[in-house]
C-alpha cells in the first residue's frame, strides 16, 4: 500500500472513531449537556510524514500556515518546516480558518459527540464550542471581516445546507437563506466588502456519475438578501477565494477529466488559468468536507497557499510559478481499542468443513462435485469418500 492510500484509510478510521452512540431526536433543540465522545483511546499510532491528503489551510495576517491532518490540526511557518499540533486526541478536527487579526482559528470537530463549530484561542490555548447539539452536519466555516460573526454551512435534518451566521459568543444562529429548500450552499467566503457573501451552489443534493455543471459560485448581498451566480462553466465553478484588496477571486473547476484553479480579474472580468491540474474535487460525491479543500491567499495578495498532490504549494498570480512549501508532521494519532478476537482452530491432520457451496450431481447421478475451502471436490454418490 502507497502512503497516498495508507493516510486515506487512516482518515477513514480517524473518522469512524468520533462517531456518536446516540444522537438527540430533535436537532433543533439545544444539548446543555455537553457528552464527550464515547470512546476512550486504547493505542496510539506513531508517524513521520510529509506528505497528506486533502488538507484544508488558511494563511493568517503574519504569513503562519494552519492546516488539517489526519483529524488534527496544526500549524507551520509561512516558509515551512516542522509542524506545531494546535489539537489532539481522539476527535476529529478539520477546516481551520484565521480570524482577521489572527489570534484565533474557526474549524469544524465532533469533540462534543456530532460535529459542531469550535474556536481556539492562539493566547489562552482555550477552545469554545459555539454551535450545540450533536445530531446537525457543519462544514465551510468562516470568519465574517468585523471578527464578531461566524459563519458556517448547517445541514440539519433532511435539509440541505444553508449558510448561518453565529456570533462569537454563541447562541442560536440566523440561517441566511431558507428558500428554496433545494438550494445547497457551501464554501461561504468574504472579500474585501463585507455585504456580499461568496458561496458554492448547487441544485439539489448528490449523485454518483452525475453530469456537469454540479456546482456554480454565487454571491449572497447580506443587506437586500439578493443572490447573484457569477459562474457559469460547463466544468462548474466553486470554492470562490477573494483576496483582500478585492482585485483577485480563484475559484476551482473542472476541464475534461481534471481539476484546476482558474483566476478572475474582479475588476476587468478577464479569466485564466492558474493551475491546471490540481488534485480531483469532490462534487459527483457527498462534499462533506467541501468541494475542494479550503486554500487562501498569502497577506500581500500576490500569491495563493494550496494543498494538492500531498504537498503545499505557494503559487505566485502574477507568474503562475509554484513553489513547493516543505511540511513534516511527526506526531501520534489516539486510536480506540482494536477489534481482535480469537478464535481457536485445533491444529490436527483432520478439519471438520462446515460450509459446502456449489454441489453439481454428475448426469448419471454416480458421482458429485462441490467447492470447500475454496478448492474442488468430487465423490462416489451415495457415501463415497
Amino acid at each position: 500500500m502507497n502512503k497516498a492510500a495508507y493516510l486515506f484509510v487512516l482518515f477513514l478510521f480517524s473518522m469512524l472513531q468520533g462517531f456518536s452512540q446516540e444522537a438527540p431526536k430533535d436537532s433543533t433543540k439545544k444539548d446543555k449537556k455537553k457528552l464527550p465522545l464515547p470512546l476512550e483511546a486504547g493505542r496510539t499510532f506513531e508517524f513521520d510524514l510529509n506528505e497528506g491528503s486533502w488538507m484544508s489551510l488558511d494563511v493568517g495576517p503574519d504569513g503562519t500556515i494552519v492546516f488539517d491532518f489526519l483529524g488534527d490540526i496544526y500549524s507551520i511557518a509561512s516558509e515551512g518546516g516542522e509542524a506545531t499540533q494546535i489539537t489532539s486526541g481522539l476527535p476529529f478536527d478539520s477546516q481551520p480558518r484565521f480570524s482577521p487579526k489572527g489570534e484565533k482559528i474557526v474549524y469544524i470537530s465532533d469533540e462534543s459527540g456530532g460535529d459542531n463549530v469550535w474556536v481556539y484561542d492562539f493566547e489562552s490555548e482555550e477552545k469554545k464550542q459555539i454551535t450545540e447539539g450533536n445530531s446537525n452536519a457543519y462544514q465551510s466555516p468562516e470568519w465574517a471581516p468585523d471578527g464578531k460573526y461566524l459563519i458556517a454551512s448547517k445541514q440539519s435534518g433532511g435539509n440541505l445546507h444553508k449558510i448561518w451566521l453565529y456570533h462569537i459568543d454563541g447562541g442560536s444562529g440566523t440561517t441566511l437563506v431558507k428558500e428554496p429548500k433545494n438550494l445547497r450552499m457551501l464554501e461561504g467566503a468574504f472579500g474585501d466588502n463585507e455585504t456580499y457573501i461568496w458561496y458554492s451552489r448547487r441544485t439539489g443534493s448528490w449523485n454518483y456519475n452525475a453530469g456537469l455543471p454540479q456546482y456554480q459560485i454565487a454571491t449572497y448581498n447580506r443587506e437586500t438578501g439578493e443572490i447573484n451566480t457569477q459562474g457559469s462553466r460547463y466544468g462548474s465553478s466553486f470554492r470562490p477565494t477573494l483576496s483582500s484588496d478585492g482585485k483577485w477571486l480563484v475559484y476551482g473547476t473542472r476541464h475534461d477529466d481534471q481539476t484546476g484553479l482558474i483566476l478572475r480579474d474582479l475588476h476587468s472580468g478577464d479569466e485564466s488559468w492558474l493551475a491546471y491540474p490540481i488534485q480531483h474535487d469532490d462534487q459527483e460525491s457527498r462534499a462533506s468536507r467541501d468541494v475542494l479543500p479550503g486554500f487562501s491567499f498569502t497577506p500581500d495578495n500576490q500569491s495563493i497557499v494550496i494543498s494538492y498532490g500531498g504537498k503545499i504549494w505557494k503559487i505566485n498570480v502574477d507568474t503562475k510559478q509554484s513553489q513547493e512549501i516543505p511540511f513534516r508532521v511527526k506526531s501520534s494519532l489516539d486510536l480506540g481499542p482494536e477489534l481482535d478476537f480469537d478464535y481457536p482452530i485445533e491444529d490436527s491432520e483432520e478439519f471438520t468443513i462446515t460450509q459446502i457451496r456449489d454441489i453439481a450431481p454428475s448426469p448419471d447421478g454416480t458421482k458429485l462435485a462441490f467447492t470447500a475451502l475454496n478448492d474442488v471436490y468430487t465423490m462416489d454418490l451415495p457415501a463415497g469418500t
